[in-house]
């Protein structure tokens, strides 16, 4: 009966998730010619399927356009006259059809009809191409090198003498590599791929295996032919033409890895290497499965829209995600280049290894290649306290999925905008999370093994979303189901064993997060569970259910007590009586806890007089739960603010980052709207408050990661808020470095303060642009521009701004942040909206629909708003354009950011006005 009822509760939320149709055009299709195109549908046919690609292609950088010549062998599934395949941008100037001698089918030159709507081609054979039988398809072609970072792409840098010189690259993922070739370019059309390129004696050719030969050619041209690769998706071809410097390392199991950059930039490679020979020394341990390529090349390109990417034995990075100078780059920086890595390495198993079938669980790539950056570097590079920056993770993922806007983790994907929008913080961070509560719920064991046998099933080859849960039971059910089923009540069924797909389908094919109510009578808690929405709208069902792994912690038991909730609501009977209850212990489990007004007074007492009974995750958890309940109206802001009060105690960075994070969002969302009483009072409060904090640190680079994390954030804080001790010292540090014409070394951890501080006059600004223009370094780049859009002079962003658009000085790839940076400035929110509705097209251009640039551009202008005027003047622009981004799921995230934004003021400001009143006086 018990079995029973778990299934039906479980078919209930699985029929009130809301799901589309798939976007399959109907009707006539007709090509650029005016004849019928064959294929209606936007995926292509299953019938032919590509085996082996032999691909010459030869970019000039002079003229800065690119001819090719690829033949494919392919199989034919189907008896079929037609072969339907991707291109995009590409002129065909050649298409044959070749039998298994390759000998011509047919005398005459064989017409190409392009469907540019679906980014598809079709060729007519005049001899039936008959099913069992091997073909080859032969075609030439040519276009321009991109513009804009996708496809194969012109790339640029300036030396140090101000010369610029180009390079041509490639980034393919998710649907781009069409753009570079004529291919079958979807995931699960695998094949082996035998790549030729040719270039001029000043460059260097890379592409994703060992240089086999290199041939000169004539005309001061050499052809190097590359090794045939292992078997992969299109998206992870990758090859570049460049001038680049590296250094090499080798693997104790052979593997030579190297990392590329810019000459002028080859001292900034070494940590690189070191952390990618550590990393995936470590990977090849954990996945019990040698990486399967002979070499790993990282390699930095000046032009880069995306943090990285994983194309396979080729990965491809931002300057500023591989590069670490140790002169200027931070602690953070340090942290980011190495999670990178991190990251990208474990796709060469998750994503390239076994590779999802279809865009709609991209999150079994990037989920688990986020998670994977934390599992990693916490075994790799422990001082590096990577743990800390986890729970960051998932308080992002939870501000997303708390939003209607939010999407399941497994979604309806089907044209190019919509695949690129599900590269977003659900894929990534959601899954990493959610992975977490898996991992902790298995065991570490029992998760590791269920994952190598994943891999080792899947290899070179596609997987879903079920194939995972299916081999993560049959490697767990022996080794720990037995005890799960020992200490989990809610399975205690005989003959049956835990369903771990039926747990893990409530957490993929659904949307949003759980929010579990907890109300404590004597010994007896009752737990019910529901959809946490900051929003709550008036028609929701309510009728989600998660079955939801939970574990907590009382003031009478060390060890955690651990339960699943299958239903709605259940009741757990404690051992004894208790002075507090605190649920999800480490934030292990992804879900947010509201416990009654006992409760949240036990725990609030708990925390002042002795916080260290909890573990700095759960006092941040208990931090981030508390003012997530009062965005939602579930909590009094008083009550969260008295639960922050024991921070003048707190010691660990996390909980007290996290902590003043929210007084800080406060602070910038009353700031924006002039309320000028208000404002005065909170920093008033801040600057009081943890002044003791500001004080103590240290002006260096000083300490453990963790203490460098704190110094960066808090000294930042101080002198934005005016803090003079602050401003006194980061003038005197900047002044020093003005004098010294740059060439002191700041403590890195504070450099970005200092900048900061130095901008706010016509001079300290000014030379701060000199210095962007010639700094070899794009940490430091970063650094200096972040100061730059800090400036209160409104014709100065205004510059930057245009800069950005012109992208001459400031590169382009640096726009979507660009704007965002001066977005979030109280000065320039008004001026970035208005910035992107001028030059909406145009950015269109450079960042395509459904892109990380467009996306951001998006996010970061329209959540700086906190009004019902602005929310309308929103809402206007996006219906003037409906037709341009109907498709686009960030417009509702961005707006329902502004309701909001616009809801929390409502609520809460008269309580903030207050509460400050009565503790300032």
């Amino acid at each position: 009966m018990h079995l029973l009822l778990v299934i039906l509760f479980f078919l209930e939320a699985q029929f009130c998730v809301q799901s589309s149709d798939s976007n399959s055009p109907a009707g006539d299709n007709l090509a650029t010619n005016g004849l019928p195109f064959p294929w209606s549908k936007v995926r292509l046919p299953n019938y032919i399927v590509p085996v082996h690609y032999h691909l010459l292609i030869h970019p000039n950088l002079t003229t800065l356009r690119f001819n090719g010549s690829v033949k494919i062998e392919i199989d034919v599934k189907n008896n079929t006259n037609w072969v339907v395949l991707h291109s995009k941008n590409l002129k065909i100037f050649t298409a044959t059809v070749l039998d298994e001698h390759e000998a011509h089918l047919s005398d005459k030159v064989l017409s190409v009809l392009e469907y540019p709507s679906h980014e598809q081609i079709a060729i007519f054979s005049p001899k039936i191409l008959t099913s069992g039988e091997k073909y080859f398809l032969y075609l030439e072609f040519g276009a321009p090198l991109s513009d804009g970072f996708y496809g194969f792409y012109k790339s640029t840098y300036k030396t140090k003498a101000g010369e610029t010189r180009i390079l041509a690259s490639t980034h393919f993922e998710p649907t781009s590599a069409r753009m570079a070739l004529p291919c079958f370019d979807e995931p699960i059309f695998k094949a082996n791929y035998t790549v030729r390129i040719r270039r001029g004696p000043s460059h260097i050719a890379l592409s994703n295996m060992p240089l086999e030969q290199t041939v000169e050619i004539g005309n001061g041209l050499f052809e190097d032919q590359f090794e045939v690769s292992v078997k992969m998706s299109s998206y992870l071809l990758a090859f570049i033409v460049c001038d680049f410097r590296s250094v090499s390392g080798m693997t104790a199991t052979g593997i030579n890895i190297s990392i590329y950059a810019v000459p002028e930039k080859w001292h900034q490679t070494h940590y690189a290497l070191e952390a990618a020979l550590r990393l995936m020394e470590f990977y090849e341990q954990y996945f019990n499965i040698l990486y399967p390529l002979p070499k790993l090349d990282l390699i930095a390109i000046p032009d880069f829209q995306s943090g990285a990417m994983e194309n396979w034995g080729l990965t491809t990075y931002r300057e500023t995600s591989l590069l670490y100078d140790p002169d200027i780059s931070s602690a953070s920086d340090k942290l980011w280049v190495t999670m990178v890595i991190g990251h990208e390495l474990a796709h060469q198993w998750f994503g390239n290894l076994v590779t999802m079938e279809w865009w709609n669980d991209i999150w079994l790539n990037e989920g688990f290649a986020r998670y994977m950056e934390f599992v990693s570097l916490e075994a790799v590079y422990p001082e590096l306290k990577v743990e800390d920056h986890f729970l960051d993770t998932c308080f992002g993922a939870i501000g997303r999925d708390s939003l209607n806007s939010s999407r399941p983790i497994s979604s309806l994907a089907e044209n190019p905008t919509q695949i690129k929008e599900m590269f977003d913080t659900v894929s990534y961070d959601k899954g990493a999370c959610i992975l977490h509560m898996l991992r902790n719920f298995l065991t570490n064991e029992g998760f590791q093994n269920g994952i190598i046998r994943y891999l080792r099933r899947f290899r070179y080859s596609n997987a879903r979303n079920e194939d995972l849960w299916d081999s993560l039971i049959k490697v767990c059910h022996f080794i720990c189901c037995l005890f799960l089923s020992y200490i989990y009540n809610s399975y205690r069924f005989a003959g049956e064993h835990i369903d771990l797909k039926k747990i893990m389908y409530t957490w993929t094919i659904q949307k949003g997060i759980p929010l579990i109510t907890v109300k404590r009578q004597g010994r007896k808690l009752y737990i019910g569970q529901e959809r946490f929405l900051k929003i709550v709208l008036p028609d929701d069902p309510s009728c989600y259910l998660w079955h939801i792994p939970l574990a907590y912690k009382t003031s009478h038991s060390d060890h955690e007590v651990k339960h699943i909730l299958t239903t709605k609501s259940d009741v757990l009977t404690l051992d004894e009586e208790v002075d507090w209850v605190k649920l999800n212990s480490d934030m292990n489990g992804y879900y947010i806890v509201h416990y009654d007004e006992e409760g949240w007074n036990a725990l609030t007492e708990l925390l002042s007089a002795n916080h260290t009974a909890l573990s700095f995750k759960d006092r941040a958890s208990l931090i981030h739960n508390a003012f997530q309940l009062v965005t939602a109206g579930r909590l009094s802001l008083n009550r969260a603010l008295d639960l922050i009060g024991y921070l003048k105690s707190e010691t660990h960075n996390v909980p007290l980052l996290q902590g003043l994070g929210y007084l800080q969002s406060f602070y910038k969302l009353i700031d924006k709207r002039n309320i000028a009483d208000v404002t005065h009072n909170l920093k008033t409060y801040i600057l009081q408050y943890f002044r003791d904090v500001i004080d103590k640190q240290s002006w260096s680079d000083d300490g453990m990661v963790s203490d460098r994390r704190l110094r960066e954030e808090v000294l930042s804080l101080a002198c934005d808020f005016d803090y003079p001790p602050c401003l006194e010292k980061a003038k005197q540090l900047y002044n020093s470095w003005v004098e010294s014409n740059g060439t002191i070394s700041l403590p890195t951890d504070v450099s970005e303060t200092v900048y900061m501080v130095g901008a706010q006059d016509d001079s300290g600004w000014a030379y701060l642009l000199e210095k962007y223009g010639v700094s070899m370094c794009e940490t430091e780049k970063s650094k200096f521009l972040s100061a730059l859009a800090s400036s209160k002079d409104s014709e100065k962003l205004s510059r930057l701004l245009h800069l950005g658009m012109d992208g001459t000085l400031i590169k382009t790839q640096n726009l979507p942040s660009l704007i965002y940076m001066v977005a979030r400035n109280p000065v320039g929110h008004f001026l970035a909206w208005d910035f992107v509705k001028k030059h909406w097209n145009e950015l269109v251009e450079k960042f395509p629909l459904g892109s990380f640039g467009i996306r951001n551009i998006i996010v970061g202008t329209v959540t700086q708003f906190s009004s019902t005027e602005e929310l309308r003047e929103v809402e206007d622009f996006f219906k003037s354009i409906t037709e341009q981004v109907s498709e686009l799921r960030v417009i509702q995230v961005a707006t329902e950011n502004v309701e909001k934004n616009i809801m929390w003021l409502s609520r809460n400001l008269e309580t903030m006005r207050t509460w400050l009143q009565q503790r300032l006086n």
